[in-house]
């Protein structure tokens, strides 16, 4: 019984890499960068927010293998679509971004756990969020 259970999950494991969603991983280019006050700041965002609020994504070995492929591509595809550093040009809300981030939500847990080095202190959040009010305030 084992053995077929094994033998299913595999199977399944090799047929969902045959569905076409998250394979295709583009980095549009930059229109215009994000004004940071600081080099500070931006190194900050670089390391806990680009992944997914940029087009300059670094897409890991496990964003090509399904199942992961397909969360990783809807969070870039909405990270891209809710706030993008790279395309500053377009209507862009700091403020919005710097609330998520007094809240707790960004970054995702489920993303501080891949990626430690997005991990922010509580110094950091507020160098980060008072950055972003610097930003949203400038336009």
């Amino acid at each position: 019984m084992f053995k077929w259970t094994v033998l299913a999950a595999v199977a399944v494991f090799v047929l969902i890499q045959a569905v076409p969603f998250g394979w295709s991983h583009s980095n549009p280019p930059v229109t215009a960068n994000a004004p940071w006050p600081s080099a500070e700041a931006e190194s900050l965002a670089r390391a806990a927010c680009y992944d997914c609020h940029s087009n300059e994504t670094d897409w890991p070995i496990y964003s090509y293998v399904a199942p992961m492929s397909w969360l990783v591509r809807r969070d870039v595809d909405a990270g891209r679509d809710e706030l993008n550093f790279s395309a500053w040009d377009r209507d862009s809300d700091a403020n919005d971004a710097a609330h998520e981030i007094e809240d707790g939500t960004m970054p995702p847990r489920r993303y501080t756990l891949l990626h430690p080095d997005a991990r922010l202190s509580d110094e950091e959040e507020a160098e980060l969020i008072a950055a972003l009010e610097t930003m949203h305030d400038a336009r």
